[in-house]
């Protein structure tokens, strides 16, 4: 191959490069102007939380990134390619599994055909087996249809399903809302383990408690516009201010 030629494309996992940026994003619904020049990047391989009150435009910035809002004007390059002109139906072909706070479980189907049902969009997927080694739970559930399982087991079963189809970049929204603290923990040994395979995610979150000790950084959104970056590194210095911009 031409070394000129190369791309960050070439090199899906490569640690470090920039794996999302998003510049000037302005989103829209209807005559509702939501996100205004909403700015960030996150490299591969990170975990960065979107952190702010309701109505902030946190999980309004995942839908746009997806293109699921009205109108969007801006720059989303993922892994390299510019999407804001693209289609919605293409966009997850680019390595992106999106997990919305609504779950979306399909009711009639058990927990094991919800994990089949998704088509593969990248290589790399996680098998049955690597789900089931990572959520235990979902493998003694994986005959019980989606009516029957607690809010808990629903939110495992939306994030092993996205695992299935080669998803390097995971968008979560609000994953621990409403869940007991024995899943929240539980949730949260899976995303490590997720980071831990060099997965890259962006983490829509209410429970600061949770995202803390998880996240490289920190992008704290309100009134539709990104206020504040701070570093793990700055976290403990900076948790006064941070709880006040938050309002805990």
């Amino acid at each position: 191959m031409n070394q000129a030629a190369e791309t960050l494309t070439d090199y899906p996992d490569l640690e470090g490069a920039e794996m999302l940026r998003v510049r000037n994003l302005n989103a829209f619904y209807g005559e509702s102007h939501i996100l205004h020049g909403v700015d960030f990047d996150v490299k591969r391989g990170e975990l960065v939380t979107l952190l702010g009150r309701n109505g902030a435009g946190r999980s309004t910035t995942l839908k746009a990134i997806m293109n699921m809002v009205g109108r969007r004007t801006g720059s989303i390059v993922i892994n390299g390619n510019e999407t804001l002109g693209m289609k919605p139906h293409r966009i997850p072909r680019l390595g992106i599994g999106y997990c919305p706070e609504e779950r979306g479980i399909f009711a009639s189907l058990d927990v094991e055909e919800n994990l089949l049902l998704p088509p593969t969009v990248r290589s790399g997927g996680m098998s049955i087996d690597d789900i089931y080694a990572m959520f235990p739970h979902l493998y003694e559930r994986r005959r019980s249809q989606g009516t029957r399982l607690s809010g808990g087991e629903q939110q495992m079963l939306a994030m092993a399903r996205i695992l299935r189809t080669g998803a390097r970049l995971l968008l979560l929204d609000e994953i621990t809302e409403g869940l007991a603290p024995v899943i929240v923990q539980a949730l949260g040994e899976v995303l490590v383990k997720l980071k831990a395979r060099g997965m890259t995610i962006v983490l829509v979150e209410q429970n600061f408690r949770f995202a803390a000790p998880l996240a490289d950084r920190h992008f704290v959104m309100e009134h539709g516009r990104i206020i504040e970056e701070i570093g793990a590194a700055e976290l403990a210095s900076r948790r006064d201010h941070l709880n006040t911009l938050l309002g805990v």
